[in-house]
This record gives structure tokens, C-alpha cells and sequence, in this order.
């Protein structure tokens, strides 16, 4: 009996002082390379998650190898599992195409979309002393792209668009190490996806000096991608625009996170999201205009949020 009373009087204390129990929702956040500008990204929102709801959700942010990653591991991980991701690749592993044929799982019917993030950016970046100015100028070159991850397949498929598929020289090495074999000589470019202004660029830029292409119309045409323009000034030594493409970039989860959990992420996200913007310019890009770039259905508790603010949703969304 007297155990039992010192337990209800310790109890007691706790919760008099400010020391009881606190119910946390936690999150998994599976983003990117650590190196890449949305894992950046993950850790503001992790940030801004805990700061908007008091410490009630707590985000983990995981590193990955990409995007196609992220979406494979929605298939096993269990409850609040939030990735990000292009629309198009959940289409695709939706329909067991491309990347993903031969990989179907009916799991993958089950991703929800919660809210866009900003666009991934073509970051096509040479050594100032490289003798690169075009594309064409890559030919014989060693150009870093990474492998495994989205950006890394999209910039083979422009350097293949381009003419330059056999043309160019690829280390089979993580994006991770572009900047240091940049500095080192050991390659005379890379390739990087990450919205702007991108951390890797910015470090290349400010310690070896370095160029980012633009492409004409034409090429961007032949991408299917949509045009993006850097401003001047955005990284050093950068005299004019880069004229670029971008591909939307929208943050997931699944049917196993429950209504609340998602309508309190979706909330608090857009609520910090000035924030937010005013540490780190990429943030400023995101807007209502971008619920258009989602394709695939809504989570219903990111719903209850944008029909209670009066976004706009198509038919697919809902």
C-alpha cells in the first residue's frame, strides 16, 4: 500500500511540475542527399514542425539515395513515413512503369499526397577553367552526375538528348563527393538537381569559381521540362540569368497515417512557410499555383485543410 502511495505522489509532483507524460506524434521525413539543398529543406520543416505545434510533432529527418528510393521504401515503411518526390515518379510506380516495371506493389496505391515543396532545379556546373561555355563543350569532359538518385538520371537523359550519351566521361561516385573532386581536378563538372540556390553550387562557386550553362529553347524544348530562370547575382561570380528547367517536387505519405497527424503537418507547414522564407529564399517560390503540379490523390486530412482555406483542387486531388 505504501509503494502504490508514493507512486500516485510522484505522479503528482510530476505532473505539478510540469513533468508529465507529453503525447508526441513523431514523424519520419525520408529527403535526400545530405549534401543536396532538400535535405535543407527536411530540416527547416522538421524545425518548423516543431516550433508551430509546441514541440507536438517531432521530425526525424532520414538522408537517401533519391527520389525513387523514397517512394520503394513507401511500400514497407509503417506509420508516419512522409517522402518527397516528383509527381511523375509516383505515376510511374503507380503503374509499374519505367524505373519500377517489374516492381509493382499494390502498397503503392496507397501514397497520399501533403503539400508541394519548391521545384527541383537543372543545375548543369563547370569549373570556370574548364574551357566549357556549351554543352557541346562537354564532349571528352569528366562530369560527375551521381548516381541512383532522380537528378542523377535526369541529367544523363539531357547529356543523351543533347548528343553527348558516349561523349562524356562518368565516375561511378556519389554526388556527395562533387564539390571536393571539383576543387581536386579530378572532374570538370557536375550535375545537380537541387532547387536553387543550391548548397552544392554555392560551395563550388565560392571556392573554385565555376560556370553554370544555360540552355536555348530548343533544348529546353526537347526536355519536356519547364522553364526556369536564375537570377544574376544568385551565385558568385554569376554575371546573368541561367536559363534552366524545373521539375515540381511534392512532399508524401500513405494511407497509414491517420487524418489528424496529416491535416496538423499540412497546417503547420504553410502556416511557417513565410517563415521559413525568410531563411532561405526557396521557400518564397512556393504557393497556391502549385497544387496544380500534385496529380495523384490528397491525403484526406491535408483536404480537410485546403477545403477549410479555400485552395484550389481538381477532381484528381480529391
Amino acid at each position: 500500500m505504501k509503494l502504490f502511495k508514493s507512486l500516485a505522489l510522484a505522479s503528482g509532483l510530476l505532473a505539478a511540475t510540469g513533468f508529465a507524460s507529453h503525447a508526441e506524434t513523431r514523424v519520419t521525413y525520408k529527403s535526400a542527399s545530405s549534401s543536396s539543398s532538400y535535405y535543407q529543406m527536411a530540416v527547416q520543416i522538421a524545425e518548423a514542425m516543431k516550433a508551430g505545434t509546441n514541440g507536438d510533432v517531432i521530425v526525424t529527418v532520414e538522408e537517401s539515395q533519391g527520389s525513387v528510393q523514397n517512394v520503394m521504401e513507401a511500400a514497407a515503411r509503417p506509420g508516419n513515413y512522409v517522402f518527397t518526390t516528383p509527381p511523375a515518379l509516383v505515376g510511374l510506380a503507380q503503374g509499374g512503369k519505367a524505373m519500377f516495371e517489374g516492381k509493382s506493389n499494390p502498397k503503392f496505391d496507397e501514397i497520399r499526397a501533403l503539400f508541394p515543396i519548391p521545384s527541383l532545379t537543372m543545375h548543369f556546373v563547370v569549373r570556370e577553367d574548364a574551357g566549357i561555355n556549351s554543352f557541346a563543350d562537354m564532349e571528352g569532359k569528366t562530369i560527375l552526375i551521381g548516381k541512383g538518385s532522380f537528378g542523377a538520371r535526369e541529367g544523363a537523359k539531357y547529356l543523351g538528348l543533347f548528343g553527348l550519351e558516349t561523349k562524356v566521361n562518368l565516375p561511378d561516385v556519389e554526388l556527395s563527393n562533387a564539390v571536393p573532386a571539383l576543387k581536386n581536378g579530378q572532374i570538370d563538372g557536375f550535375v545537380t538537381a537541387g532547387s536553387w540556390p543550391a548548397p552544392n553550387v554555392i560551395e563550388a562557386a565560392a571556392s573554385v569559381g565555376v560556370k553554370v550553362l544555360s540552355l536555348d529553347d530548343e533544348q529546353i524544348a526537347a526536355t519536356k521540362r519547364t522553364r526556369l530562370v536564375i537570377p544574376a547575382g544568385t551565385y558568385a561570380g554569376q554575371e546573368a540569368d541561367i536559363v534552366t528547367t524545373s521539375l515540381p517536387v511534392v512532399a508524401y505519405t500513405t494511407t497509414n497515417m491517420d487524418d489528424d497527424t496529416a491535416y496538423q503537418l499540412t497546417k503547420t507547414y504553410w502556416d511557417q512557410k513565410t517563415k521559413m522564407g525568410e531563411d532561405a529564399a526557396w521557400w518564397n517560390g512556393v504557393d497556391q499555383n502549385l497544387m496544380g503540379t500534385i496529380t495523384s490523390a490528397i491525403h484526406p486530412g491535408a483536404l480537410r485543410y485546403y477545403t477549410e482555406m479555400d485552395f484550389p483542387l481538381s477532381d484528381a486531388q480529391k
